[in-house]
């Protein structure tokens, strides 16, 4: 469900009755959601009236990447020795 709530914010901000408009959960579980990536950096909210809107956090977002990234760089490298290995050893 969280990840189904990333994605709708990652198309537009949202309130917090917008998405339980269009999710199979209720206003309270939707804020408990938006709470968990709020606290995780992924989403931030900003006071609009009574409500708040949602968004995408960039900073969250870029920190994803990265942490991606150096995990992508690391297999890549480990294959690199792995293949160096083998060619020097091909038994």
């Amino acid at each position: 469900m969280r990840q189904a709530i990333f994605e709708r914010l990652a198309r537009r901000p949202s309130s917090v009755g917008e998405l339980a408009e269009s999710l199979p959960i209720t206003r309270q579980a939707v804020s408990q959601h938006l709470r968990v990536l709020k606290d995780g950096g992924l989403v931030v909210a900003t006071p609009d009236g009574t409500r708040r809107i949602y968004r995408i956090n960039p900073d969250g977002l870029a920190a994803i990447q990265a942490y991606f990234q150096r995990i992508w760089d690391d297999a890549l490298t480990a294959f690199q020795k792995a293949v160096d290995v083998a060619a020097i050893d091909p038994e």
